[in-house]
């Protein structure tokens, strides 16, 4: 993780978190998880629930994503809906079977920052952890390209 760029660092970041998440996942006996399907989860956690926000968040196609659902699903991972409001769009959740889990992602979550925390030092995950909670407002867009990004 020593590239000029943050985007490449905090990409590696990510890996390297979804890495130890999915490798103690499968050490605690659960079918492990794609980086797509843990990004999927990790979305709906952060509160959206919406299969084509899921998708644009993913930067995949609606299909892409229906696939990926289609799968979830039928491993119990995930129940999809249609959306009361809108008949046309579907909604995402956690199943019951999910809740496990989710429990256990979250124990496995805080064990990796703790030793990572122990790696790097606590004043350098309270640095990062400031850096990233900081609103950093919308993201700069080139000129003319506010009709792309909606």
């Amino acid at each position: 993780m020593d590239h000029p760029l943050l985007m490449m660092n905090l990409m590696s970041a990510l890996y390297w978190f979804d890495e130890a998440l999915q490798s103690h996942i499968k050490a605690a006996g659960w079918e492990s998880l794609t980086r797509a399907q843990s990004m999927v989860m990790a979305n709906i956690a952060a509160g959206e629930h919406r299969a084509t926000r899921l998708a644009r968040n993913l930067g995949v196609t609606r299909q892409a994503v229906s696939q990926m659902l289609a799968e979830m699903e039928k491993r119990g991972l995930v129940v999809v809906k249609s959306d009361p409001d809108d008949k046309r769009a579907r909604i995402v959740d956690f199943s019951p079977r999910a809740e496990a889990l989710r429990g256990i992602a979250r124990k496995i979550l805080s064990d990796v920052e703790a030793e990572l925390a122990g790696r790097i030092g606590e004043d350098q995950i309270a640095h990062l952890r400031g850096a990233l909670q900081v609103d950093w407002g919308p993201a700069p867009l080139a000129a003319g390209a506010e009709k792309d990004a909606g």
